[in-house]
């Protein structure tokens, strides 16, 4: 007997398991001495390709997640081996925490500069310094020994342009070179991030969360964590915030840091070749973003994990409060406000609140709910006339026509003149005795006993300053309401947190001078009697601005949790929680009764994206057979054999279809089930045996099965795939309710599950035939779901 044939024969067939294709197993040489048939080895040379996925493609979880515990298992059993695969261990289980720090490090640097250029753009539409461009209105004051209290903001190195030009600050004239140039500079910002984001980057508009929710929900979407998008997303954003439309920056960072995670993970090899443990990672990164945009870490990892993630174990929750704890510190170090705080609108209050004021906060709640519900449907319906008219194939002249509308409208005002997050600096504002706001004029006290606690003031009547400021709010409250409609979604980067903070803010604070007058000409009503006398500082108006920020931004993303944190973390004030809580549940509650998706929701399904809202219940009481493909009237379901087809058969099935992959019967008369095997890697497969072996032809017999059949002894070798086959697809009977079959699609991330009957093979159900289900029950089109 020939042991050696034998022994090589057994060291390929264990080849074969373990690798990706298995070539005809080599023969012994012949009489001739002729070499036989090489064997690729495909785990020293592994096929580029196998195991990825297409774009507009799901992941399988599943998949990925096991390939993760080989490698870690592998790893684990060759550091006990050696010194060397030791340190290898270490530094694996290390990369994880090197990265978070990375991620932290690049998103708190790439904030910082994004704040102080927005910062310095935003101030060049008023005027410009002359002892350096490059100073914004603030830092070229700083030195300046002839600013006065009244007017602390003038000081002769910062000229506007009226003054530049006309050569005096005030007059007609002035106010009119004012305005052209605001609305000039306006233009101009706006211009250059619609074109650039059209001509380098058309991922990088818009707020970039309901992509982040559906990349982390498993989508694949080539390029919109890129580093082009990086580059144009960070130099648009600047340059859309400073251009005075209505949006905020803080979404776009979120999308930022993102990316910055993407990058990061090409440094290390197990986040570079596995797409689950990716998205660990970039979780991290959504928290990350909101701590640098809000100087909230705590609230930034609530955020992850309320409103994008989609799977968030343990491990990567304090990974996630890690990376948001150094992306904070390296923003707090950089600075860039000059305050030592992360936000422009940080507050501080100490003011009691008393049970008296719970009324008007819930008021407030139901304000947030219906404004959140009303925003929702009417920027959809503009999105949707967008995409479906001619409207959409000019997105440069949107912007600009927008950007001509906001600034026209907004330089008389001074409340709508000023960025977002100036304006919400302004309205949570506290009045103290040094304040020269427009906001704080009110009469002076006639005693100066009427002073309340500390720096603040006691309630007053309020003035002739305080009045015409209250109208211009109404006015501001309207315009922006609006034009944050058709604002967001235009092709510029574009956040809605600041614009629907300030749209509550502005609320909150009339409301909250309306509550100040009463209680000062009502101190004897029952309501106030016992806890308001007479020359007490009893209503704080900026409270009510910070209560009805949260009620608008929860009633349009319908964040509760995250959200009150996050306010929280911006004004220090422990003792705000409650009144926070109430006016959140309160527009959560109100939003929700007139639909339950968030504006993120409602976009993703707007973009026809395969996302399944994990918040979402399934109550319908179909099965498993009501959804599976094919129906009765479609043509059989697409199937391969695992023996008798040939590589021509199996190419002309592939290029025939359109599916991401087909299942493995033992033949087409039985149809029982073996396995699933993935287009993408049959096709990478075949294609590579065609190149790497010889004898592989259209002819050849293509082999699915654990043992080579006899082959006749003229005909080309046969082509063996079982390594590329999932031999353990998940699979449901076909009585399986559906509501059963929508929770392991949720809670594994399938992309497929196959149905059977008996161990047959009846058909097959993807995320997207699940997601056509339910738009059908919802009575919604179900062929708006774009993408596998």
């Amino acid at each position: 007997m020939n042991w050696e044939f034998w022994t090589k024969q057994l060291d390929e067939e264990v080849l074969v398991e373990n690798g990706v294709y298995e070539e005809y197993v080599a023969q012994p040489a012949d009489m001739n001495g002729s070499s036989p048939t090489k064997l690729v080895d495909p785990l020293e040379d592994p096929l580029p390709g196998l195991g990825t996925y297409e774009d507009f493609n799901t992941i399988d979880w599943v998949r990925e997640k096991s390939k993760d515990r080989d490698r870690h298992r592998e790893i684990t059993n060759k550091s006990r081996q050696s010194t060397v695969a030791l340190l290898h261990s270490v530094s694996d289980a290390f990369s994880g925490w090197l990265l978070m720090l990375l991620v932290g490090l690049m998103s708190g640097a790439l904030a910082g500069g994004i704040d102080i250029a927005a910062h310095w753009l935003t101030d060049m539409k008023d005027g410009v310094c002359l002892i350096g461009f490059w100073f914004n209105h603030e830092h070229c004051c700083w030195t300046s020994n002839e600013t006065t209290f009244q007017e602390r903001d003038r000081c002769p190195q910062w000229q506007s342009w009226g003054e530049l030009i006309t050569g005096t600050p005030h007059g007609a004239f002035a106010y009119i070179m004012n305005y052209m140039m605001y609305i000039f500079w306006a233009l101009l910002f706006s211009f250059l991030a619609v074109t650039l984001v059209r001509a380098f980057a058309p991922y990088a508009c818009g707020s970039g969360i309901p992509e982040i929710k559906t990349i982390l929900s498993g989508f694949i979407i080539r390029g919109y964590l890129g580093k082009w998008t990086l580059i144009i997303k960070t130099i648009t954003l600047v340059l859309a915030v400073s251009s005075g439309l209505s949006l905020g920056k803080e979404g776009p960072l979120v999308h930022v840091a993102c990316c910055c995670a993407n990058i990061l993970c090409h440094l290390f090899t197990k986040y570079r070749k596995n797409e689950a443990k990716r998205r660990e990672v970039l979780s991290a990164a959504a928290a990350v973003g909101v701590s640098v945009a809000f100087g909230a870490p705590i609230g930034g990892v609530l955020f992850s994990l309320e409103e994008v993630s989609y799977y968030f174990p343990l491990k990567t929750l304090w990974r996630s409060f890690f990376a948001a704890l150094v992306a904070a510190f390296t923003l707090r170090s950089i600075n860039p406000f000059g305050n030592s705080r992360l936000v422009l609108f940080y507050v501080e209050f100490h003011a009691p609140w008393h049970l008296v004021e719970l009324a008007p906060f819930i008021l407030l709640g139901i304000f947030g709910g219906l404004w959140g519900a009303l925003f929702i449907r009417a920027n959809i319906a503009w999105c949707r006339i967008r995409k479906s008219t001619r409207l959409g194939h000019y997105p440069v002249i949107e912007v600009l026509v927008v950007a001509a509308l906001t600034a026209l409208i907004a330089y008389p005002n001074s409340y709508t003149r000023m960025s977002g997050a100036e304006l919400i600096s302004e309205l949570f504002n506290d009045c103290s005795l040094l304040d020269s706001s427009q906001l704080c004029g009110y009469k002076q006290p006639t005693n100066t006993s009427e002073t309340g606690v500390g720096n603040s003031l006691a309630d007053r009547p309020a003035g002739e300053g305080l009045y015409t400021a209250l109208w211009q709010l109404a006015l501001a409250l309207i315009f922006k309401m609006l034009i944050t409609v058709i604002t967001f979604g235009m092709k510029v980067p574009s956040g809605l947190f600041i614009p629907s903070m300030a749209v509550g803010a502005i609320a909150g604070r009339l409301l909250g001078v309306g509550m100040e007058q009463l209680a000062y000409y009502n101190h004897d009503a029952i309501i106030f009697k016992g806890w308001c006398s007479p020359g007490q500082d009893c209503i704080t108006p900026g409270l009510y601005a910070m209560v009805g920020a949260a009620a608008c931004l929860g009633g349009v993303t319908r964040m509760t949790v995250s959200l009150v944190v996050i306010m929280f973390e911006l004004t220090g004030g422990l003792e705000y929680i409650v009144p926070l809580m109430a006016a959140t549940m309160t527009s959560k509650w109100v939003a929700d009764a007139f639909g339950r998706e968030g504006i993120y929701e409602a976009h993703i399904r707007l973009n026809g994206y395969p996302f399944l809202e994990p918040k979402e219940e399934f109550e319908h009481s179909s099965l498993a057979v009501d959804v599976m493909r094919p129906r009765r009237s479609d043509p059989a379901l697409a199937v391969l054999t695992q023996e008798g087809m040939t590589v021509g058969e199996v190419e002309t099935l592939v290029e025939g279809t359109r599916y991401s992959g087909f299942p493995v019967v033992v033949s087409k008369e039985s149809q029982r089930l073996v396995g699933f095997v993935l287009r993408r890697d049959l096709l990478i497969s075949i294609d590579n045996a065609r190149k790497r072996q010889e004898g592989v032809v259209s002819a050849s017999q293509l082999l699915f099965t654990e043992h080579t059949p006899p082959q006749p002894a003229d005909g080309p070798p046969p082509l063996r795939l079982r390594g590329i086959v999932d031999l353990s697809p998940f699979t449901v009977t076909d009585h399986t309710p559906m509501d059963i079959t929508v929770d392991i699609f949720r809670k594994l991330g399938l992309r497929q599950c196959l149905v059977t009957h008996n161990g047959r093979l009846l058909g097959i159900i993807t995320k997207k035939d699940i997601l056509k289900h339910m738009a059908q029950i919802a009575n919604r089109d179900p062929d708006s779901i774009l993408f596998n």
